[in-house]
């Protein structure tokens, strides 16, 4: 049989390789992208969330989660859920309606779209006809009330969405009832509102955009009471008792409508402009609540004055004399309240206000005193600060958890302390294995700690590096106070923050060691903060030191940003993470490499010019070594100027390394100098470079220059205990790799921990490597004897590793973006590669070590390096044969800023950027998954459930 076996093919490895592997996208972290459309289920206590690619998303307690896309991704432009039923439907921008339902599969339930449907008109007749703008779920839970652009109020049967067309409300038979020298036939355009009466079912207020409101019976197909408003009409809503009902109005006002047992003209029991009297803006949407004490909450969007307040996104509370507008610093979108959904409750009593905006979602405590925020237990706004990096941690000790959390809560404080409102379904995936954490970077110098172990990312903690510095905003500024006669009331809510105080302080690399507490963080303005956990504020002084990395090389002029000024004198810190020394770069350019080694209490730091190695515990720069080619004339330009669009500097960067080859080749050919290289005059910052380097641009395989822009970027910086000077003895060692295919090794001398304050770490160039092909290195890694990464520092001295082999040879792995090679050590002598680019066609862009588990068994795993290349596919290449194991498409190849914002996990996951503000999970393992899996069962219905069941609707997310 063997004759007939491919060359290389193995069958008990590919059975072990089904094992090992396995590709799935798991669920998607973050804020939906572009949300459009809001719908709350009081019966099953879940929201939906819609969005303009035509997601739909549904969130119940944390961990019930649910997703659904329809094929069209047009605009979810509203959702409405069935009442007492776990169904919902959505109406896209393409007129379209979409029936879903929750089914139970294999013990988890699933969102799955039933139906579809498009309402007709008669042939010749114009969209407006059939144009939707208002939906009527009907507690009978049969049918579905449609009103058009054109006055028509349609009927359509559930599920099979056919259209009863002998029960149509048209305006013909609505004017019928209204005498002529009120109303016309324009008065029956747009139906801007539909409500089912709270307590007969048989009724309903329909509202007409120019201002009619007319109160319909179903049975008898006639117009009990008509009300005619002044203004135009924006939304209903109805008192819960059914005796009145309120309107709200383009020009800011809200009215009270009493509903009269008789068929007398009512007239408006009061009308109200609550910021006038100057022209104010629409209020297009309003909530009145009752409550046991008698005085009701009015809840409404919008109605701010027009010239002073007009560009203000905001939602105002009025309960007798209190009165606030929250402020929003992004669009709302939608809202809704929590209140008591039992029919048989007098009052509604209401709980919480949920605010959809464009960035964020946020919860007010509507029972607690001054009505703060409720921490979400998900849906974290992840772009608060756009995201510059991001760093994983697994498999975090209880200790430091335990700490961090502590940290985080202690910043919580000014967060209401109720429980999270909405909390249907049950959540029964199995608890998370282990405790992971996913760091975040931000552009405004803060890094974010999220609780990553599970389905929801939970943010535990945030640290500020602003106080270090000196910046134009004061730390201590609150946005939120109000001067007692402050009008209108605004209070700023949310923690959406699009702008930063300084570019300098957006944060690139992050490194935290689990086992030390000690965290890394490196800037855009050449800042490298090392810090360490305290769990009590204190007031300290952050030790400074710079690091030359020019060396005082002459013809080298640096045109970028300045340096951060840093605070003289103490700072004072919160507990959590406190900075006790600060190294600064100069040039101050963006740190593009960082390492941490916490056991020798070294921290590593590269930049475009270099690299160096600074000892935090003695707090001296032990070297540092300028890794400038003559011709990197572009790594000494600053950030792109503010004025200047990304496109345009990127299109001048090619164009200058264009015209840089061609006379580099002039060059070589015997003609000009260094000195002829032409200067570039735009600034561009690390997002342009970033962008250029990830293009995805296929090239023919050759041997770069080494004069190519940007050799000396130092692309990875990497600690290892190994045989670097002769087989005999190993020694603590840091190599570098830039991005030119040069590598640097080090020998360090460290000194023991009884003389490690008396003696300075001594360092040594013991090697340099330069790869034949020039690519930029990415990677670095050294095998022990047994051929397995070394170990994490401190990870042996807690056990939770073996000892690395040091009797056998180690080997140097160098990944580059075209190729693996392994080298022997000490002699750094070629034993192995694999040509990826030849091969593949593609070039690498991160590569990590990853233990894959069997599931089949708990006593076999083994170490892989998980690859993503530029075309967004995931290889995964055995240690130490370097053996292409399988290939999985993963992310788009042009999605540039997704790839770039990859990171793997140690256990064969990843996140990735699929919006600014959503990651997407994937898992390569088949041990470990995350991904949700709950349950929603659908509760007991009442006999008269629907009774205030807020079956109503309106069109205030399409007016938005």
């Amino acid at each position: 049989m063997r004759r007939f076996l491919r060359p290389g093919h193995d069958p008990v490895r590919e059975r072990l390789k089904r094992d090992l592997f396995q590709f799935n996208k798991t669920v998607e972290h973050g804020f939906p992208h572009q949300p459009s459309a809001l719908g709350y289920s009081p019966f099953l206590r879940l929201m939906a969330i819609g969005t303009r690619s035509g997601a739909v998303k549904l969130y119940g307690a944390p961990g019930v989660e649910f997703m659904g896309l329809h094929e069209e991704n047009n605009t979810v432009m509203q959702i409405h859920f069935i009442p007492d039923q776990c169904q919902l439907v959505t109406l896209l921008d393409d007129n379209s309606l979409h029936l879903w339902s929750l089914k139970q599969q294999g013990g988890a339930s699933e969102l799955q779209e039933e139906h579809r449907f498009t309402l007709k008109g008669p042939p010749g007749s114009p969209p407006s006809a059939t144009q939707v703008t208002a939906v009527l779920p009907h507690s009978s839970r049969e049918v579905l009330y449609l009103g058009t652009e054109s006055g028509n109020i349609f009927v359509v049967e559930l599920p099979s969405f056919r259209v009863l067309e002998d029960r149509t409300i048209t305006p013909e038979a609505v004017l019928q009832r209204i005498p002529e020298d009120n109303c016309n036939r324009r008065s029956c355009e747009l139906v801007e509102a539909l409500w089912e009466h709270p307590k007969n079912p048989d009724q309903i207020l329909i509202g007409y955009s120019r201002g009619l409101i007319v109160l319909w019976d179903l049975q008898n197909n006639k117009a009990t009471h008509h009300f005619l408003g002044s203004q135009q009409l924006e939304n209903l809503y109805w008192q819960r008792d059914g005796s009145k009902f309120i309107s709200c109005h383009y020009d800011g006002s809200y009215t009270q409508w009493p509903v009269s047992s008789d068929n007398r003209q009512p007239e408006p029991l009061e009308n109200t402009v609550p910021y006038g009297p100057f022209p104010c803006k629409a209020i297009s949407k309003i909530y009145w609540q009752t409550t046991k004490n008698g005085l009701p909450y009015i809840i409404f969007q919008g109605g701010m004055p027009r010239a002073s307040y007009g560009d203000r996104h905001s939602i105002s509370v009025i309960h007798g004399s209190q009165q606030t507008a929250f402020d929003f610093t992004s669009r709302v979108i939608d809202f809704f309240i929590i209140f008591s959904s039992d029919p048989a409750a007098e009052f509604d009593d209401p709980s919480a206000l949920v605010v959809l905006a464009e960035e964020e979602l946020v919860v007010i405590d509507l029972k607690s005193a001054g009505w703060p925020a409720v921490h979400p237990p998900y849906l974290a706004s992840l772009h608060c600060s756009a995201i510059t990096c991001s760093h994983h941690v697994s498999n975090i000790p209880l200790k430091l958890w335990e700490r961090i959390i502590s940290a985080g809560s202690k910043q919580n404080i000014h967060y209401s302390s109720m429980p999270w409102p909405i909390d249907g379904g049950t959540n029964i995936a199995p608890d998370p294995p282990q405790r992971d954490l996913l760091l975040t970077g931000h552009e405004d110098g803060t890094v974010r700690f999220w609780d990553a172990s599970g389905v929801c990312l939970h943010l535990l903690y945030k640290l500020s590096t602003v106080r270090v510095f000196l910046t134009d905003a004061d730390p201590n500024d609150n946005m939120n106070t109000l001067g007692e006669d402050e009008w209108p009331p605004l209070r700023k809510v949310g923690t959406f923050d699009p702008y930063s105080d300084d570019p300098r302080l957006g944060i690139q690399k992050i490194y935290l060691c689990k086992y030390s507490g000690y965290l890394a963080v490196a800037g855009t303005a050449g800042q490298v903060l090392v810090m360490e956990l305290n769990d009590e504020d204190t007031e300290q002084v952050v030790d400074h030191a710079e690091a030359d990395l020019l060396q005082d090389q002459e013809g080298y002029r640096w045109k970028g940003h300045e340096k951060l000024k840093t605070r003289d004198g103490p700072v004072r810190f919160e507990a959590g993470f406190q900075p006790f020394v600060l190294v600064q770069c100069q040039p101050p350019a963006v740190v593009t490499s960082l390492a941490l080694h916490s056991e020798w209490k070294l921290v590593a730091f590269g930049t475009s010019h270099g690299f160096g190695l600074f000892d935090h515990q003695q707090k001296r720069l032990v070297f540092v070594k300028c890794t400038l080619h003559p011709s990197d004339q572009l790594a000494l330009e600053g950030p792109l100027s503010r004025v200047k669009s990304l496109k345009k500097s990127l299109r001048q960067s090619f164009r200058r390394i264009r015209r840089s080859r061609v006379s580099s080749r002039k060059r070589r050919g015997g003609a000009g100098n260094a000195s002829e290289v032409q200067e570039a005059n735009a600034k561009f910052d690390q997002d342009a470079l970033q962008e250029m380097e990830l293009a995805p641009v296929q090239r023919k395989i050759e041997a770069r220059s080494a004069e190519d822009s940007f050799t000396g970027f130092v692309r990875t910086l990497y600690f290892a205990d190994t045989f670097l000077r002769d087989s005999s003895r190993h020694c603590p060692s840091l190599w570098a790799g830039t991005n030119g295919g040069t590598v640097y090794a080090f020998c360090l001398r460290v000194p023991p921990a009884e003389r490690r304050m008396d003696e300075p770490v001594r360092a040594e160039q013991a090697k340099e490597i330069q790869l034949m092909h020039r690519a930029p290195v990415v990677g670095i890694l050294v095998l022990d004897g047994r051929s397995t990464p070394l170990p994490e520092p401190l990870e042996v001295a807690h056990d939770l590793s073996k000892s690395p082999d040091m009797q056998g040879s180690h080997q140097l792995l160098v990944v580059s973006e075209e190729q693996f090679k392994v080298f022997t050590l000490p002699k750094v002598s070629s034993k192995l590669k694999l040509k990826l680019t030849a091969l593949e066609g593609c070039r690498v862009r991160k590569v990590t070590v990853a233990n894959f588990g069997s599931c089949k068994t708990d006593d076999y795993s083994e170490n892989d390096l998980a690859v993503l290349t530029n075309l967004g596919d995931i290889q995964i290449i055995s240690l130490p044969f370097l053996k292409l194991q399988i290939r999985y498409p993963c992310i788009r190849k042009e999605d540039v800023s997704g790839i770039a914002s990859c990171v793997f996990t140690k256990y064969g996951q990843g996140f990735y950027l699929i919006s600014p503000s959503e990651f997407e999970r994937f898992s390569l393992s088949t041990k470990w998954l995350v991904e949700p899996r709950c349950i929603v069962d659908t509760p007991e219905v009442t006999s008269n459930n629907h009774v205030h069941n807020k079956s109503g609707t309106d069109n205030a997310a399409r007016k938005s």
